[in-house]
Formats: C-alpha cells, sequence, structure tokens
C-alpha cells in the first residue's frame, strides 16, 4: 500500500431487513453512493447463510464495504445520507465498525481499493479484522465450493474467531469474507494450523483457482450495534 493520507478510514457495515423486499436497496442505493461525498471505493455484498462463502443466501441482510477520503466524510454520511436514514428507520438488526489499516495485498475489480490507506504498527494486543474478496475462475468453482464446507465447520470451532460472514458482489463467482478475531494470534491459529484452510490454499494456489483476490487486515474500533444479537467486539 502506498501511503497517502493518514485520514484515510475504510467501513463495514451489515444491515438484516425484516423482508425480502430490502433487495430492492441493492439497486437504489448504488446512485446514491456513487454520490456520496468523499467516498473512495464501496462495493454492496448480499450476504451468505455460512461463516465463509457459501451457495446458501440470506436474502434480508446486506452489506457495505466501504473506504472514505476522511472520518468526517463517513461522519457526513452517517448523519445526512438517505441510506443510513433507512437504516435506522427500517432495520431488523444493523452493525458497523471502522477499520484502520495494517496490511492488504491484491486487488479488487482491478485496483487496489486500499492503496491510499497508511498502514498503522501491527503492535499491541486487541481484536483483528479481516477482509478476504475472491474472483474464482468459471472452471473451479465446482471444486471451490466443494471445500467450502469443511472450511465453514473449522471456522464453527475456531477459538478466537469472534464473528465471520461470507458475502458475494456476483452470484457464485465473486466471493468475499469479513471477519473478526480476538487478536493476530488467533489469525494465525486460523491461517496456518487449520488442516482445512491450508489444503485449500494448497489447492488455490496449485490449480490457480483465482482470477483475482484481495486480502487485508485491519484494527476495528467505533462497532456500534448488534451482530446476530450481540456486538462481537465486545
Amino acid at each position: 500500500m502506498t501511503a497517502t493520507s493518514t485520514s484515510t478510514i475504510a467501513s463495514f457495515h451489515l444491515i438484516r431487513y425484516d423482508s425480502v423486499a430490502a433487495m430492492k436497496h441493492m439497486a437504489f442505493d448504488r446512485p446514491l453512493l456513487r454520490g456520496a461525498g468523499g467516498l473512495l471505493f464501496w462495493r454492496l455484498l448480499g450476504t451468505g447463510q455460512g461463516r465463509s462463502m457459501s451457495l446458501g443466501a440470506d436474502l434480508r441482510r446486506w452489506a457495505l464495504f466501504a473506504v472514505w477520503r476522511g472520518e468526517d466524510d463517513l461522519e457526513e454520511f452517517l448523519r445526512a445520507s438517505p441510506i443510513a436514514a433507512r437504516w435506522r428507520a427500517e432495520a431488523a438488526e444493523s452493525w458497523q465498525v471502522r477499520l484502520a489499516p495494517l496490511a492488504s495485498r491484491g486487488a479488487w475489480a482491478g485496483r487496489d481499493p486500499l492503496g491510499g490507506l497508511t498502514p498503522r504498527p501491527a503492535g499491541g494486543a486487541g481484536p483483528v479484522a479481516v477482509l478476504t474478496r475472491a474472483s474464482i475462475r468459471p472452471g473451479r468453482l465446482i471444486a471451490f465450493y466443494r471445500s467450502v464446507p469443511p472450511v465453514d465447520e473449522l471456522l464453527r470451532r475456531q477459538d478466537g474467531c469472534l464473528a465471520s460472514i461470507g458475502m458475494g458482489e456476483w452470484p457464485l463467482a465473486r466471493q468475499a469474507t469479513f471477519s473478526l478475531w480476538r487478536d493476530r494470534e488467533a489469525v494465525r491459529a486460523f491461517a496456518y494450523q487449520g488442516a482445512a484452510h491450508q489444503k485449500v490454499i494448497q489447492r488455490v494456489r496449485a490449480h490457480d483457482w483465482y482470477a483475482e483476490e484481495l486480502f487485508a487486515r485491519f484494527t476495528p474500533y467505533a462497532g456500534e450495534g448488534t451482530w446476530d444479537g450481540a456486538d462481537p467486539l465486545r
């Protein structure tokens, strides 16, 4: 990542509605987000029913990942945007968090969305947020989704995983996950000691499953609301 602004931040928002009619917001919110001040990068994402990337979709719950020029721009969006106003008025449950970057590699739609974020020192204990995103090659879709259940099961049993959700910006082939971890050691244990996860990573590399991928770590702070009935950072 190149350092261009010490104030640039990211945010993650998870919104659940009572009805699948909320699907319409995926279309109607896009023009509003394109016009939001200080919004450098954003993706509206549908969510899965598992903790990792999965075929099952939860049509009542949607996510937004965003990168902002500065914290003031995010504050203005939350204060004045009709999108944020609807979240407050209509959402059955919502949770959001601000994200200070630690490290990233890869690309999303041909660019590094985190290239303007200045990495912060990784020292100190505390929670870590991880964002992964992959564009899966069509010929590797069956193999990819066959590999998901063991990873989902590992996440359910993984000590130190506070919360995790699978997401998608396009059916089947463009998938992402957002997860919260107790600390860096918990992230390492999942990444390097979990047999199911290690097996998938080896197959990804050996058989070139992804046309594009992104991996990023953040320090999460200023979480608000609830995710499945609780704030996972408290």
